[in-house]
């Protein structure tokens, strides 16, 4: 893939969770120097601004409320469909040109909009770096986020409104998946993950078999595509390195293991799109997340030590 061509778009979406911040992640990333880092390395880049989503405070106390639907709930479920349709909606476009899109988030639901407009183009394989699986279900769901729902949304579970969103059906298949990172799943989605058939790496797997490892068996179950999406979460760095993010869980990946991960995806010459998602600058100490962010972005995009 080309990547000298690079799109910017923030979105400034907190919908798919409850704790409040993660909404201004676009601006940490790009306070913290996104577009001056990739053109120091040869891209040209286009900061395209935010894609407008509906902010908590636009709701009537009404959509406060859950969406019942049987055994559980979905926190802003209409909110979360709508900014998705949009989001998806300027994925399409994206991946319509040769430029390489960043979707700067907000919270992981985000993805059911990014990756699902990227996948309607053609086949399209997927890369989720993360602590947590978010293949909840609406009835397996502890809590009502949709943020921990889209990877099931996108192979065709869930909510109805969440799977045909964009088009009908299931966007991705989940051979055609590959997750690194996990550690921290709720007790039934640690069950319809492990018979899912989507390729999970777990921080043991990192443990043991080293990251650079790892990242080429997850290459290599996609080698069959043309093109993958990566959706990077981070949480799945350690918080004692990236603190900014609203779900922490300790043990996740090292500065070293981020870095190498990123740079041999890159090697891969696949990847076409990107999601940086779950900043929360309230949280963070110093902006170190976002500018790890961006460290992580840049070693994704090209950037070596020599």
């Amino acid at each position: 893939m080309n990547h000298s061509q690079i799109r910017i778009l923030g979105i400034p979406m907190d919908l798919g969770q409850q704790r409040r911040g993660v909404d201004m992640g676009p601006s940490a990333v790009r306070y913290a120097g996104l577009y001056e880092r990739l053109a120091r390395i040869g891209c040209q880049v286009e900061d395209d601004g935010s894609i407008q989503v509906p902010g908590r405070d636009e709701r009537s106390v009404k959509a406060n409320l859950w969406t019942e639907t049987s055994g559980g709930g979905l926190r802003h479920l209409p909110e979360v469909v709508a900014a998705c349709l949009s989001i998806y909606e300027v994925a399409k476009s994206c991946a319509a040109t040769p430029e390489l899109p960043i979707f700067l988030g907000g919270d992981h639901s985000i993805a059911i909009g990014t990756v699902g407009g990227t996948a309607s183009t053609g086949p399209l394989g997927l890369i989720w770096i993360d602590a947590h699986g978010d293949f909840n279900l609406p009835e397996t769901s502890p809590s009502g986020n949709i943020h921990g729902m889209p990877v099931a949304a996108l192979i065709g579970r869930g909510h109805p409104d969440l799977v045909d969103l964009g088009h009908p059906g299931p966007k991705l298949r989940p051979q055609e998946i590959a997750m690194i990172g996990i550690r921290d799943l709720d007790a039934e989605e640690r069950q319809n993950l492990a018979a899912s058939g989507i390729h999970v790496y777990t921080m043991r797997d990192v443990d043991e078999l080293g990251m650079a490892t790892v990242a080429r068996r997850a290459l290599g179950h996609l080698n069959h595509l043309a093109r993958i999406h990566v959706s990077l979460d981070m949480d799945s760095i350690d918080p004692d390195t990236a603190p900014g993010v609203g779900t922490p869980v300790p043990g996740g990946l090292s500065y070293r293991e981020a870095h190498l991960l990123m740079e041999i995806l890159n090697e891969s010459g696949k990847v076409a799109s990107l999601d940086v998602v779950e900043i929360n600058p309230i949280l963070d100490d110093g902006n170190r997340t976002a500018e790890l962010a961006v460290e992580l972005i840049a070693s994704l995009l090209g950037q070596r030590i020599l």
